[in-house]
């Protein structure tokens, strides 16, 4: 397996949806190739975008920092439903290291994907799982978490990233 180049931030890919996986796609290389990616950078999740792919799939695997691994490959996710309730949580992102910032997403989720092998899913997530799927996603939208904030923080905090590069 291989370890890919995360893109940067303000690399126009990141801002760029990302299309559809023709159903039966044998994709399971490049999954692999992101988990690894995912795993040295150290990350918990990785998006198709973020590596060049503008395909609709990401990788996450919210516990393994913990000692567990849970991997999931994610491919034509959507979500479903979302909760009413809110939860504030600092986010940080492969594609802008060093930054975080406080974000407010749902609280649960529904979430409906296909894995690498195309066996399809529904779960509903919770707590940081539910985050980092939301932020995934958010990815294959060509957004990044800076987008939900103010204009006055996004700046500033952009500013702090550009002039540590």
């Amino acid at each position: 397996m291989a370890v890919m180049k995360i893109l940067q931030w303000p690399d126009p890919l990141l801002a760029t949806m990302a299309g559809r996986i023709d159903p039966g796609a044998d994709l399971r290389a490049l999954v692999a190739d992101m988990f690894d990616t995912m795993y040295a950078a150290p990350g918990r999740g990785l998006a198709g975008p973020q590596v060049g792919v503008l395909k609709r799939l990401f990788v996450m695997d919210c516990t393994w920092k913990e000692g567990e691994k849970s991997p999931r490959a994610c491919l034509n996710p959507q979500i479903t439903w979302r909760s009413d309730e809110l939860v504030t949580r600092e986010e940080g992102c492969l594609s802008i290291p060093g930054v975080l910032a406080e974000v407010a997403r749902p609280a649960e989720v529904v979430m409906c994907w296909h894995d690498e092998n195309w066996v399809e899913h529904e779960e509903k997530l919770s707590g940081f799982e539910a985050t980092c799927a939301q932020h995934e996603l958010d990815h294959l939208d060509g957004r990044v978490y800076l987008d939900y904030l103010s204009d006055g923080r996004r700046t500033d905090l952009l500013a702090a990233y550009e002039a540590a590069q």
